[in-house]
């Protein structure tokens, strides 16, 4: 049966993903279906030209839907799709690690979409009949065709038995059809953990060869450091043999000699170290006191900060009252001029006036 279901149904597009499904009270939460990510895989059936999305979790298949023209993956956010199928009378989720594997799963969708509507007028329920007799039932199938090439019945009552004989032998039919199908999709569910089983050891297998490709790499790197630790560490023995050669104490007086040097140094740096101890401490006092005015400080900096701001508002209070009053004055000025350019002509009118009275009176 597997190596006849690889045959039929490939594998075409993986990825991975946590699976959900809506809540069928509310219709509004969403019900984890897998404890974490898993693989969820579309299916291309050569024989039956149908497409699926498949999921299995553990020993069962969380998500095996039949792609139909009339679904449509909605994009919810920038991690997460949904899409509903009417079969199962659920919405199934999927939430993403990242952007672009739901922008892959999306495009995918489309694809595998619109070839199920070019293959949709192809795939006839005859076919999958058909295809059920012959992988689940050859036996039924031979008794079928004997029971065809039979000689016909005999109609000894009329027309009423043969109808009788012809009703009996499609209810019959029909009854082993539905045992059949049955039978295959219990079968199917088996296959289906088979393949995804074998898909993931696939995958992780090739994980597997990568590491050990690495560790083979990582094997021969450490294996020429370790070439060149060796021929350091000889060089260095040399080095000793030489001074042991040149010097007249032993190499245990001379590295008696070093850890003293050592050993004077350390305590030197001790000693040091405790002289910086005592003086942080002394100054642990002063560091308090500090700290208090430093936050007495930043609590008049914060007060001169407010009297600042007080300050500036008045002075652009002040400004604009300024500017308002410059403003006025101008308005004033030139009021006045204008009234005193109105009195210029109405003294001179009243000049030409009195010109005019004189000349009068002199005649």
């Amino acid at each position: 049966m597997f190596p006849h279901h690889r045959e039929r149904e490939q594998p075409i597009f993986s990825t991975r993903a946590h699976v959900f499904q809506i809540d069928p009270t509310t219709k509004r939460n969403w019900i984890p279906a897998s404890k974490h990510a898993v693989t969820v895989s579309f299916f291309y059936d050569a024989n039956r030209n149908v497409y699926r999305i498949i999921s299995v979790g553990g020993t069962k298949a969380i998500i095996n839907c039949t792609v139909t023209p009339s679904m449509t993956f909605t994009k919810t956010s920038q991690k997460f799709g949904q899409w509903a199928d009417s079969r199962a009378n659920t919405v199934y989720g999927l939430g993403f690690a990242t952007e672009q594997q739901l922008h892959q799963f999306s495009e995918k969708f489309k694809e595998v979409k619109d070839a199920a509507r070019l293959a949709r007028e192809k795939s006839q329920d005859k076919e999958l009949a058909n295809t059920a007799l012959t992988i689940a039932a050859p036996q039924f199938s031979q008794d079928l065709s004997d029971e065809l090439q039979s000689p016909p019945v005999m109609c000894v009552n009329g027309p009423e038995d043969k109808l009788f004989r012809s009703q009996s032998a499609d209810i019959t039919l029909s009854s082993e059809k539905e045992r059949i199908k049955k039978m295959l999709s219990e079968g199917s569910i088996c296959e289906l953990n088979l393949e995804a089983e074998l898909f993931t050891l696939q995958d992780s297998n090739t994980k597997l060869v990568a590491a050990l490709h690495e560790a083979n790499a990582n094997v021969e790197q450490w294996k020429k450091q370790l070439a060149a630790y060796q021929g350091e560490t000889e060089r260095l023995r040399e080095q000793v043999a030489d001074l042991e050669a040149h010097v007249g104490q032993g190499p245990s007086d001379l590295l008696k000699d070093e850890l003293t040097q050592s050993l004077e140094e350390l305590e030197a740096l001790l000693k040091a170290k405790d002289e910086e101890i005592h003086i942080l401490q002394s100054k642990k006092a002063d560091y308090h006191e500090m700290e208090h005015d430093r936050d007495e400080a930043i609590r008049r900096l914060r007060e001169l900060e407010m009297r600042n701001s007080e300050l500036e508002r008045r002075i652009q209070n002040t400004e604009q009252n300024l500017s308002n009053s410059l403003e006025d004055r101008d308005r004033m000025d030139s009021e006045i001029q204008r009234a005193i350019e109105i009195l210029d002509i109405k003294i001179f009118d009243l000049n030409d006036l009195r010109q005019s009275m004189v000349k009068l009176i002199d005649k």
